[in-house]
């Protein structure tokens, strides 16, 4: 399966229904940095171990940079040292998407957004870290904002 950006995907999500949130290219350009943009609609990565979220270890949520929806929770933040933040559990079970991703020549599994398809990162399985759900939600620090608890 061909690797599918939510540039070209646009609107329309894997299960061919329409994100909640939806803009045309042009308006993601322009609310988006560059280096967002990158990352979100054209499915980038950003460099390990540079994000402004890797090392965090506050109390909050994090939510989509580009629509705001709330995807994780600190407390299913766990320190994996691979250089860029990582949960063991979305927020929600429909709060994020999963596509099949096989752009590197091996299959991964990203994730996206459920409002707005914003790449996010990839999950992995089975890796031995003792959390509850066995899984690392390896997520881009570009792709979301952290709101503290008591702010």
């Amino acid at each position: 399966m061909a690797h599918d950006t939510p540039a070209r995907a646009g609107s329309t999500r894997p299960d061919g229904g329409s994100y909640e949130v939806t803009r045309s290219e042009e308006e993601w350009r322009t609310q988006l940095t560059p280096a967002e943009y990158h990352v979100l609609r054209e499915a980038g990565t950003e460099a390990p171990f540079v994000g402004e979220y890797t090392d965090n270890k506050a109390r909050g949520t994090y939510s989509c940079r580009a629509c705001g929806a709330p995807l994780f929770e600190s407390t299913t933040k766990f320190d994996s040292h691979c250089g860029w933040p990582s949960f063991y559990s979305p927020l929600a079970g429909d709060s994020v998407i999963y596509l099949e991703d096989a752009s590197l020549g091996r299959v991964r599994t990203e994730v996206r957004c459920a409002t707005c398809g914003g790449h996010l990162g990839h999950v992995f399985e089975g890796e031995g870290y003792g959390t509850p759900t066995d899984q690392r939600y390896c997520i881009n620090s570009i792709s979301v904002r952290f709101a503290p608890e008591n702010a």
